[in-house]
């Protein structure tokens, strides 16, 4: 099915259109007439399936032309905001209608700015959201779409109480539309007070790891974790590269090493400043820097083209969060690879994420790295070597082929 067969408007489609959109993804196709119904929604699926155009083509197709601010859409991060904002600015380039993105660790006057010469759209962090709903600048009453994106993050950030507030400012009659990568038990407690009657959409399967992604473990000593991370680098054919660090001070100490070593590196975490955190995002996007090092902040919702490899330096503390850093490659079909460097420390940590993925994760040995602790090598058997691939990977049979096509 075409975008064309989705009822979208003509200014939506031509949005689209310029924007490289093809055809819609199984959660666009699900979602999509359910949001133009007007209906109440909990949608979830996986990072890099298309969420935001999901419920941002239909919005607009609902809005129209400029008016109110109608739509309030919530956002766990200053840089999911910036990006979904910039989503919908793309979609209605060919419409008068205005969105603005309100978020802190900016000045207050551009964004006052852009409140005052009126609105349709207002993506928002909650904690700055709460700065203009205070003093009185901004107003909810006539919100008639009220979307709440990466649900699942917001409640482990602990904006729980700040959204339940933000929700009871709005108006009662209204659309409300939740997405998310995952749908714990925690979101039913904010949804039994703020939808009616929701149409469920689930794409794929929460714990699953993106077929699209080859990944794997590197067992190495703590004290080599680096090296080999240089290593890897020096052996991978790569467009860009995402290494995650746990620690915020990991990340500047992997950072600036990797930029001793003549790697052009870009960082991101919450200590960073808001044009600190634009610059890098912007820049790696780019290919001002091919590896960007981040926390977690930039396992969820980041969208950035072209990652080919994602590193876990730092085995993640939460074994979801393996799925939503290793979903930063393999997007839109693409397809990608991930490693992880694992120290016998992380050994509890490994089984944790096996289990919740629900399969063992392939263990490999870089060739010609002299490796002071024993790593074991992974089973001759089920391994397939394919040119261009690191010795010892083990790959889908073609993956190889079309990974090289899409590059």
């Amino acid at each position: 099915m075409s975008f064309k067969a989705l009822n979208l408007s003509e200014s939506v489609l031509r949005g689209v259109q310029a924007a490289g959109y093809t055809d819609p993804t199984p959660i666009q196709l699900r979602a999509i007439p359910a949001v133009l119904g007007g209906g109440d929604l909990i949608a979830s699926a996986q990072t890099g399936t298309g969420k935001t155009a999901a419920f941002a083509l239909p919005i607009l197709t609902r809005l129209g032309t400029h008016g109110r601010t109608r739509v309030l859409v919530l956002e766990p991060t200053r840089e999911l905001a910036a990006q979904v904002e910039t989503a919908f600015r793309d979609f209605a380039r060919f419409s008068d209608i205005r969105p603005v993105a309100i978020f802190g660790g900016v000045g207050y006057g551009n964004q006052r700015a852009e409140l005052k010469r009126g609105v349709d759209i207002i993506v928002a962090t909650p904690g700055r959201l709460m700065d203009y709903l205070k003093e009185g600048t901004i107003s909810l009453r006539d919100i008639s779409i009220l979307v709440l994106d990466e649900v699942d993050r917001m409640l482990d950030m602990g904006f729980l109480p700040v959204v339940k507030d933000i929700i009871a400012r709005c108006p009662r009659e209204r659309q409300t539309l939740f997405f998310s990568a995952t749908v714990p038990p925690e979101i039913a407690a904010v949804a039994s007070f703020a939808l009616r009657n929701p149409t469920r959409v689930e794409i794929g399967v929460a714990r699953s790891v993106t077929a699209s992604v080859n990944h794997a473990l590197y067992p190495v000593a703590m004290e080599q974790k680096f090296d080999l991370l240089l290593a890897l680098l020096e052996k991978i054919n790569f467009d860009s590269v995402l290494v995650f660090s746990r620690t915020k001070h990991g990340a500047d100490k992997i950072a600036r090493r990797l930029k001793a070593a003549n790697h052009s590196v870009a960082v991101l975490h919450a200590n960073r400043s808001q044009n600190q955190r634009i610059e890098a995002l912007a820049g790696f996007k780019s290919g001002k820097y091919e590896v960007m090092v981040a926390t977690d902040i930039a396992a969820r919702g980041i969208d950035v083209a072209g990652v080919s490899h994602v590193i876990n330096y730092d085995v993640p503390e939460k074994p979801e969060d393996y799925v939503h850093r290793i979903g930063r490659t393999g997007r839109a079909q693409a397809v990608g690879d991930a490693f992880t460097l694992v120290a016998p420390e992380n050994a509890n940590d490994i089984r944790d994420i096996q289990r919740f993925i629900g399969q063992k994760i392939p263990e490999l040995r870089l060739e010609g790295f002299e490796y002071k602790a024993f790593a074991p090598r992974p089973p001759q058997a089920e391994q397939t070597r394919t040119r261009g691939s690191l010795p010892g990977q083990i790959r889908h049979k073609g993956s190889f082929n079309r990974y090289r096509q899409r590059r």
